[in-house]
């Protein structure tokens, strides 16, 4: 069974005495969340990131200036979550406007040319992004240039993979300390949930829907998660999670028919600021920007489509919406926190996510905390 708590802050020091220690050599060697060595010629100090939401798990690592050794990336950080883009933009404006946009990595519009005409020296890929990086030939091809590849993932399985993710990239960008002090703040928060939820029965656990990117696309119903990502994040905080008991994968489509059936005891949503990059979605617009009275209005509309009236979840008021890009971060555990103050408010009185989200920014984030993160249907 995977857990969370793996890697203890034990683990994580003695990582860093072991990392520590590889670091007097030269070249740099590390292993990689896909399992590949990949040797360095030294540290990177112009790296390119595959995806742009990985400045959420850079910036914790290099809170000063998370941009440094950055060179450019994919654009999805402006297109899908622009209200952390506006963070960053507000503290770092210099190094947010020399961002070069590469493109998708898989796609034409990504030029070995422009790699190396920016003179990178390290590529930074999401681990369920690999078989694409295999079938295009990119790491080959970049290999062939001198340019290394390494994986890291916060989405395939992000409760397994998050803290090796942050130990790697707290090698590559020689912060190994600062890395180590994240993951002891990320196990301690997580144990808040996992110490109760543990002693819990199953016939306590109440039976989850998690709609992705509920509102996405208006007239479509539904894509949710199995025992990864968010399934897994429901399972961690205390319930029973939907497709984790009717399929085996990532995530899956079920329609409003196989909805309504299961009629769970909770529905929820994710959501994030996604009317600029797709203008006719209905979802909750969450995140360091959101506007509360606007949310609430978005989670009684997406209460209102035809079938979700009459579930169960949505009579008793026990529907909500969560931030869609915990899903793709270190910062999860605020997710899981959450959830389990919906699924279980009784046994989680005297936990404050709002409060865990401050510490998080107060102590390793470039910028202060804002907006809304989580919504429920107003009662």
């Amino acid at each position: 069974m995977r857990h969370p708590l793996t890697y203890t802050a034990a683990f994580a020091a003695t990582a860093f005495s072991l990392f520590a220690t590889s670091a007097l050599a030269d070249p740099m060697t590390v292993t990689d969340i896909a399992g590949r060595q990949v040797t360095l010629p030294d540290a990177p100090e112009r790296i390119i990131l595959g995806e742009g939401r990985m400045m959420y798990a850079i910036a914790p690592l290099a809170t000063e200036n998370p941009f440094e050794h950055v060179v450019g990336w994919k654009d999805d950080l402006i297109l899908y979550d622009p209200d952390a883009f506006e963070k960053f933009k507000a503290a770092f404006p210099e190094d947010t406007a020399r961002m070069v946009n590469f493109g998708n990595p898989y796609a034409g519009d990504f030029s070995i040319e422009a790699v190396l005409e920016n003179k990178a020296d390290l590529l930074l890929l999401d681990l369920g992004s690999l078989f694409k990086a295999e079938e295009t030939s990119l790491i080959e091809k970049l290999d062939e240039a001198g340019v290394p590849v390494v994986f890291i993932d916060f989405r395939r399985d992000p409760t397994a993979n998050s803290i090796p993710s942050m130990l790697l990239l707290g090698r590559l960008l020689e912060k190994e300390a600062r890395a180590a002090e994240f993951i002891d703040f990320y196990v301690a928060e997580m144990r808040k949930v996992t110490n109760v939820v543990q002693s819990l029965p199953v016939d306590e656990k109440p039976l989850v829907f998690m709609e992705n990117a509920a509102g996405w696309s208006p007239e479509y119903c539904c894509n949710t998660f199995g025992s990864y990502n968010y399934g897994r994040f429901i399972e961690l905080a205390g319930g029973r999670n939907y497709g984790s008991e009717k399929f085996a994968g990532y995530s899956s489509e079920v329609s409003l028919e196989g909805l309504i059936a299961a009629d769970p005891d909770v529905l929820l949503g994710t959501g994030a600021n996604w009317a600029a990059a797709r203008p006719e979605v209905t979802a909750t617009l969450l995140g360091y920007q959101a506007n509360t009275v606007d949310n609430d209005a978005r989670i009684q509309a997406l209460a209102d489509r035809v079938g979700f009236k009459n579930l169960r979840a949505v009579q008793t008021g026990r529907m909500h919406s969560i931030y869609h890009q915990f899903y793709n971060s270190p910062y999860h555990f605020i997710a899981i926190q959450q959830i389990a103050k919906w699924l279980h408010p009784e046994d989680f009185t005297d936990l404050d996510p709002n409060a865990t989200m401050a510490k998080l920014h107060d102590e390793f984030m470039p910028f202060a905390t804002a907006g809304q993160f989580w919504v429920s249907l107003p009662k």
